[in-house]
């Protein structure tokens, strides 16, 4: 059933995080850091549906190349714990089509975010999955001519983020209801819903990856009753590894 998961937090260096490497990541590429002349490349990562990036009206043509952007980004900060990003994670309802989850998204992006003034980069993930999810890294600078200009405090106001996640909320529960699926959604916890019973948890990344590694290793010992169990696990060790390598951006 379809369910409700929107979550916001800030990409920042006093985390040791780097908005090229969060984006690389996400979009499933290879994108150098200027700043630090390191290279994140993630091009062997499954999962990465579809992605792209909107931006306002008007914006310079740059700021539609990822690498651009996030290292333009990092290039206007000059403090050890600047805020870099800000990022929303999204469950999609599995009711819908990826056309469907696609353009859902990109009308909410548009309206509550682009419009005024943010640019943001958009990730799809797992969509054949039990989690299909999306990620979208927004600036935090409004654009000034041909670069950025301050940071805009105003959208980090908390009464903003309970907006948007209302509006999400209501956004999917209006496209189930014309796509003819009774079900509905709601931003509200079960306490302000007056719901009584336990709530059910996003399962995220870290979960689904611990479940796709217990079914290879099952896979592999039905496969064969001599397969040697510690090196089936070894062997899945190290493949979560390189899969999860750099997760400190994610």
């Amino acid at each position: 059933m379809a369910i409700y998961h929107n979550s916001f937090q800030i990409i920042t260096r006093s985390k040791g995080q780097s908005s090229v490497a969060a984006a690389a990541y996400r979009s499933g590429a290879r994108l150098k850091d200027n700043r630090t002349g390191i290279t994140h490349d993630f091009t062997s990562r499954k999962g990465v549906e579809t992605h792209g990036i909107i931006a306002p009206k008007n914006a310079p043509s740059w700021v539609l190349e990822r690498s651009s952007l996030w290292n333009k980004v990092e290039s206007m900060e000059r403090r050890n714990d600047a805020q870099l990003c800000r990022e929303i994670n999204i469950a999609l309802p599995k009711e819908l089509t990826l056309s469907q989850n696609v353009q859902l998204v990109k009308s909410y992006v548009s309206t509550d975010f682009v419009r005024l003034g943010m640019i943001a980069d958009i990730c799809f993930h797992d969509m054949e999955s039990n989690n299909p999810h999306v990620h979208v890294m927004l600036t935090m600078r409004e654009l000034s001519g041909n670069s950025f200009g301050n940071k805009n405090r105003d959208w980090n106001n908390k009464e903003n983020i309970m907006e948007w996640r209302r509006r999400w909320a209501e956004r999917v529960n209006t496209e189930l209801k014309n796509s003819g699926i009774d079900q509905q959604i709601d931003h509200r916890s079960l306490e302000n819903q007056g719901v009584v019973r336990k709530p059910t948890r996003h399962k995220g990344y870290y979960l689904c990856m611990l479940e796709k590694l217990l079914a290879r290793i099952t896979s592999s010992l039905t496969q064969s009753n001599k397969c040697d169990l510690s090196k089936v696990i070894s062997q899945e060790k190290s493949l979560a590894k390189r899969s999860t390598s750099n997760l400190s951006t994610h």
